[in-house]
C-alpha cells in the first residue's frame, strides 16, 4: 500500500493535502522534509533546502556550525547539548554504503543525535538511554502515549514568575507525584532554568534574551509541536531509563550498530548535571572492543587526549560555539575519522 502524506500527525498547517507515489525506500525522508517545510521556524534567513541538508557538505573543523541552521528537534534546552554536531552526524553516517540495524545513544540527555537520525532514518530503529529521572519523565512520557496530555500542559500553562514558582515547589514538596506531571515540570524547570540547568541549585532565569526574562526560553506551541513530531515517529525509537553502561554491555557485540556517545564532562559535569561522577577509562575500555563503529564527543583536555592515544583511537578537535557564544574546541573521538575529511 502506498504511504500517503495525510495520515502524518498531526495535521498539515500549509492547507490542502496530495497523495503522491515514491520509492517506498525514500518514503520516510520524503516525509520528513516535508514536514520540516511545512512547521519551519526560526529560520527564515536561508532555503530550507540548504538548512535541511545542512552538512552533507564539506565541513570545516575549524569554523563552528551555525545551530540556527539545524533543526531543533528535542523539547530540552540541554546543557551541552548537541544541536552543533548534527552536521558531523550525518556527514559520519553518509560514509556508510547501508542503513545500519541500530543506533544506540548511551548518554543521551536531550537526545538530538538520537531524534535526528530516527527522524531522517539513518538507521533502522534507534535505542538511547538517560538517567536522570527527570529527563527519563519526559521520554517515558512522550514515547508511551502520553505526548497529546504533554503538550497540551505546556500549550495551558500560564507561565509567570509566581505560577513557575508554585509548581516547582510542588514538585520539590511531593512525596509522590506522576511520571506525567514529573515530565510536564522537567519541561518547565529546563525552560525557566538559567542555562537549561536542572541539577541542584540551579536558579531561575533573570533578564534572559532581550530582556524576556521567565518568557525568553518559553515557546509553548513550538515545544507542543516538537512533542507531537516525535510521538508521530515513537515506533522507531526506544528509551530505557538505564545506565549507559548497560546499553553497550547489550550490543557490545553486534558489528550492524551505530555508537554515539557524549558523556558527561570532565570539568563542568558537577555543575550541570545530576549524575556528573563518571568513569571515562571504563568508557574507553568498553569501545576499544566493541564490534561495530563509535563516535565519542568529549572536552578537549589532557586526560582525554591521554586515554584516546593509550587506547589508540583517532582525535580531531572541532570548533563550536558554547552557549554563551564564545568559540572553544570539543574533541571527537573515534575508531575510523577518515570521513571527516573526504569530499562528498
Amino acid at each position: 500500500m502506498a504511504n500517503s502524506s495525510t495520515t502524518f500527525k498531526p495535521k498539515w498547517n500549509s492547507g490542502k493535502t496530495k497523495v503522491i507515489r515514491v520509492p517506498e525506500a525514500l518514503s520516510g525522508k520524503v516525509l520528513d522534509f516535508a514536514r520540516f517545510l511545512d512547521t519551519h521556524d526560526g529560520h527564515d534567513a536561508a532555503e530550507p533546502t540548504q538548512l535541511y541538508l545542512e552538512g552533507t557538505a564539506q565541513i570545516d573543523t575549524r569554523k563552528p556550525i551555525n545551530i540556527s541552521k539545524i533543526v531543533h528537534r528535542s523539547p530540552f534546552r540541554y546543557p551541552g547539548g548537541k544541536t552543533w554536531f548534527v552536521p558531523y552526524l550525518r556527514r559520519w553516517l553518509m560514509s556508510f554504503e547501508s542503513q545500519h540495524q541500530m543506533f544506540v545513544e548511551p548518554f543521551a540527555g536531550g537526545a538530538i543525535c538520537s531524534l535526528t537520525v530516527a527522524f531522517e532514518e539513518w538507521a533502522k530503529h534507534v535505542v538511547f538511554a538517560e538517567l536522570d529521572d527527570r529527563v527519563a519523565a519526559v521520554w517515558h512520557t512522550i514515547l508511551q502515549g502520553n505526548a497529546e496530555w504533554l503538550s497540551q500542559q505546556i500549550l495551558d500553562f500560564s507561565l509567570t514568575k509566581e505560577h513557575v514558582v508554585n509548581a516547582l515547589e510542588t514538585e520539590d514538596g511531593a512525596s509522590t507525584i506522576t511520571l506525567k506531571d514529573k515530565a510536564f515540570l522537567a519541561i518547565l524547570r529546563n525552560r525557566v532554568q538559567r542555562g537549561g540547568i536542572m541539577a541542584p541549585g540551579a536558579g531561575l532565569v533573570k533578564n534572559g534574551e532581550n530582556g524576556k526574562g521567565l518568557k525568553s526560553r518559553w515557546y509553548p506551541e513550538t515545544l507542543a509541536r516538537r512533542i507531537r513530531d516525535i510521538d508521530s515517529i515513537r515506533d522507531r525509537i526506544t528509551f530505557e531509563h538505564v545506565d549507559g553502561f548497560r546499553l553497550i554491555e547489550r550490543y557490545h557485540d553486534d558489528s550492524d550498530v551505530l555508537f554515539f556517545a557524549d558523556p558527561p564532562y570532565t570539568k563542568a559535569a558537577r555543575r550541570l548535571y545530576q549524575f556528573w561522577q563518571f568513569d571515562h577509562r571504563k568508557l574507553f575500555e568498553a569501545f576499544s572492543t566493541i564490534a561495530g563503529h563509535f563516535l565519542l564527543t568529549y572536552d578537549n583536555t589532557e586526560e582525554i587526549r591521554s586515554l584516546a592515544a593509550e587506547y589508540g583511537f583517532q582525535t580531531e578537535e572541532i570548533t563550536m560555539k558554547n552557549t554563551h557564544h564564545t568559540e572553544m574546541t570539543e574533541l571527537l573521538i573515534g575508531n575510523d575519522l577518515s570521513w571527516l575529511h573526504e569530499e562528498t
